[in-house]
């Protein structure tokens, strides 16, 4: 094999129990050098295990992680910046604290944190004790902490975890600010907005990898979406969706039409002098794709 085929992340067959519970089922997993992967999937599911695993701070019970061709060591190495949720700031230090402990323990620490922190709008509030942040005002200093680490490859979990949805777009600035240099990434997130940024997604559901691919593919291979207004609407749609399943969202209700079902049949099952019925076709949407292969699709 060629070193332009080795890729920059590879697990094989990786399983890991807790006693007796299963926690991860066989997963095989490859990611590209310069590739971002997201991986998506609800809490639960084994995405922060696999994770660690990848990263080196979890010993896999069976199978195996290699990392730009190498087997993963338990420290991680040089190779990668690992976020993980709630571990990295230390709560009883200041903002400005902990980027002066992580540049000291860190040898390939940069001071791009300044921009990132500026970016992020957390500069004013460097002065104060972590533990007076919020889960959001946390969450951009652990992202600065560690984007501003010079690595090949970047493990992120959960990283816009209790983040504003107005906030999401500049996390996703500073990701593919490092992608741009050629930084890989495997981000992992319950969060369909951050399909956005994906060169492909894996989807994870009971502990295995459940789909991958291009977004694009991704989006082909999902059936019609319809999209349906009013509760009788959406009661008489149930029957033509796949699973008979709907995904509601207050008044509106989206679904998958099943195999040999058409908008026009949904229309005509639709008592059209409901108030507000409605019945229309859609394109998918991230959500509609993470409904699809997390919830629906075996």
């Amino acid at each position: 094999m060629s070193t332009e085929d080795v890729p920059a992340v590879r697990a094989s067959g990786v399983e890991k129990t807790f006693g007796s519970d299963g926690v991860l089922d066989g997963v095989d997993l490859t990611v590209r050098e310069n590739e971002i992967l997201v991986l998506l999937g609800p809490n639960g599911v084994g995405k922060t295990v696999l994770l660690e695993c990848l990263a080196g701070s979890a010993v896999p019970t069976a199978g195996s992680v290699e990392v730009f061709g190498e087997a993963v060591r338990d420290d991680g190495g040089e190779s990668l910046s690992f976020l993980l949720q709630d571990t990295m700031a230390v709560e009883t230090l200041t903002g400005a604290e902990n980027v002066a402990f992580y540049e000291r323990m860190h040898p390939a620490f940069t001071d791009r944190h300044r921009t990132y922190l500026e970016d992020l709008g957390l500069t004013p509030d460097l002065d104060k004790v972590v533990e007076n942040y919020s889960a959001g005002m946390a969450r951009k200093l652990e992202l600065a902490l560690t984007m501003s680490v010079d690595a090949p490859l970047y493990l992120l979990d959960e990283p816009t975890a209790g983040v504003d949805l107005s906030m999401i777009q500049r996390f996703h600035d500073i990701i593919l600010d490092r992608y741009a240099d050629g930084g890989t990434f495997v981000v992992t997130s319950h969060r369909p907005l951050d399909a956005e940024i994906a060169d492909r997604i894996a989807f994870m559901r009971d502990g295995d990898v459940t789909a991958v691919g291009p977004p694009s593919d991704l989006m082909d291979a999902v059936p019609s979406v319809v999209r349906v207004t009013g509760s009788a609407a959406m009661a008489a749609a149930e029957d033509h969706v796949v699973d008979e399943r709907l995904f509601r969202t207050g008044a509106e209700a989206r679904g998958f039409l099943a195999e040999g079902s058409s908008v026009k049949e949904v229309r005509a099952a639709v008592d059209t002098d409901e108030d507000g019925a409605r019945v229309e076709a859609d394109d998918p949407t991230y959500t509609d794709l993470f409904n699809y292969y997390v919830h629906l699709r075996a």
